[in-house]
C-alpha cells in the first residue's frame, strides 16, 4: 500500500508524553496528526512516550485523520527502539513514520529497511515515510532525498527552527518574519526611505517545494511558534500556499482551522476551474482546437491547473 495521495492541509503535533492531548487529537479536525517522540519529549520521558504512542494508535479511533509518529533522530540511541517497538506493536494501524533531521538518503533507507523486515515478519502492509528537512545537509541533498524510497516516501516537511540553528541564521521567532532580513529603498525627494521586509527562508522553502513536485511528494511547512499571533500564522500560511506548499503544521489546536482554510481551494477558484474544464469539453465536442472562456484564450497549462484544483476540491469534499 504506502505512498497515498492524502489530504494534508493541517498536521497537528502532539507530545507523546501527554496522553490527554493525544486523545483530544483524534477529533481536533486536523487532516494529519503526528505523535512526537522527539523534540517535545524530555529524555527521562522517552520510554513512556513511546508506550503512550503505541497504546494510542492501537486503542483510539484515528479514522478521521492520518496518524503518524515522529521518531527520534538517527543520531540518538532512542531511534532504533522507536522504529522497532512502534512498527512491531502498531504497524498494522499506523499510517506513517516521520523521520527528523534527514541529511542524506541512506538515513531514510535505514529506517525503511527496518520497517520492511518488521512488515514481512508480521504480515503488515507497507507503512509510509515522511522526512523532515531541517539541516543544512538535508537541504543540500534535498533532491536526492526526495527520490529515496519512492514506494514509501510521501512528503517532505520544512523544519524552520532546527534549520535556522543548522545554518546559524539569526532569528527572532519560530517561523515568523524577521525585521533584520530587510532592505531600504532609495531616499525619496525628502530623504525618506522605506523598509521592505523579506522572507529569509524563501530560497530553502522554494527549493524543497521544487524537489517535492519533481518527484511526486507533498511539501508541508513546519511550525509557527507564536500561538497568539493568528494574523502572523495566516500570513505565513498564505505565503506557503502561494509558493506551492500543500499544508502546514499546527502546534496548537487553534491553528488547525486556519491551516484548513488557507490550504483549501476557495469556492470562486473552484467554480472558475470547473468553467475552464467545461469550456474545454465543449470545444472538444465541437472539434475546435482552441479553447476560450469569457473572451480569453485558455492554454494547456491553465487546463492542467484547473484539473488539479478541481481534483483537490473533490478530495477534500470526499473526506469531509
Amino acid at each position: 500500500m504506502a505512498k497515498q495521495n492524502r489530504i494534508h492541509r493541517s498536521e497537528l503535533a502532539v507530545p507523546g508524553s501527554n496522553m490527554r492531548m493525544i486523545e483530544k487529537a483524534t477529533t481536533a479536525g486536523a487532516d494529519a496528526v503526528f505523535i512526537d517522540l522527539e523534540d517535545a519529549v524530555a529524555p527521562d520521558d522517552k520510554d513512556q512516550a513511546r508506550k503512550n504512542a503505541i497504546q494510542a494508535i492501537n486503542e483510539l479511533d484515528w479514522s478521521k485523520t492520518t496518524i503518524s509518529v515522529r521518531i527520534n533522530g538517527l543520531d540518538t540511541h532512542y531511534c532504533y527502539r522507536d522504529i522497532v517497538d512502534v512498527m512491531e506493536q502498531a504497524g498494522d494501524k499506523i499510517d506513517c513514520i516521520l523521520v527528523p533531521k534527514v541529511g542524506v538518503p541512506s538515513e531514510l533507507e535505514f529506517v525503511a529497511m527496518l520497517m520492511s523486515q518488521i512488515e514481512m515478519a508480521n504480515g503488515y502492509e507497507k507503512v509510509s515515510l515522511s522526512a523532515l528537512i531541517e539541516t543544512a545537509l538535508g537541504m543540500a541533498n534535498v533532491e536526492d532525498i526526495a527520490q529515496t524510497c519512492p514506494d514509501r516516501l510521501e512528503s517532505l516537511h520544512f523544519g524552520v527552527a532546527d534549520y535556522a540553528a543548522s545554518t546559524q541564521a539569526r532569528t527572532t521567532n519560530m517561523g515568523g518574519a524577521n525585521p533584520a532580513y530587510s532592505l531600504l529603498t532609495h531616499p525619496d525627494e525628502t530623504g525618506k526611505r522605506e523598509q521592505h521586509w523579506g522572507n529569509q527562508w524563501h530560497f530553502a522553502m522554494s527549493r524543497m517545494v521544487v524537489a517535492c513536485r519533481a518527484y511526486g511528494l507533498r511539501p508541508i511547512d513546519g511550525p509557527f511558534g507564536d500561538i497568539e499571533d493568528k494574523e502572523g500564522y495566516m500570513s505565513v500560511a498564505r505565503s506557503d500556499s502561494a509558493l506551492g506548499f500543500e499544508g502546514k503544521w499546527a502546534i496548537h489546536p487553534s491553528q488547525i482551522e486556519m491551516a484548513n482554510e488557507v490550504f483549501s481551494p476557495a469556492a470562486e477558484e473552484v467554480e472558475h476551474a470547473r468553467a475552464i474544464l467545461k469550456a474545454m469539453e465543449q470545444a472538444a465536442a465541437e472539434g475546435k482546437g482552441a479553447v476560450s472562456l469569457n473572451g480569453k484564450m485558455i492554454d494547456a497549462a491553465s487546463i492542467r491547473q484547473a484539473e488539479v484544483l478541481v481534483g483537490k476540491a473533490e478530495q477534500i469534499a470526499a473526506n469531509a
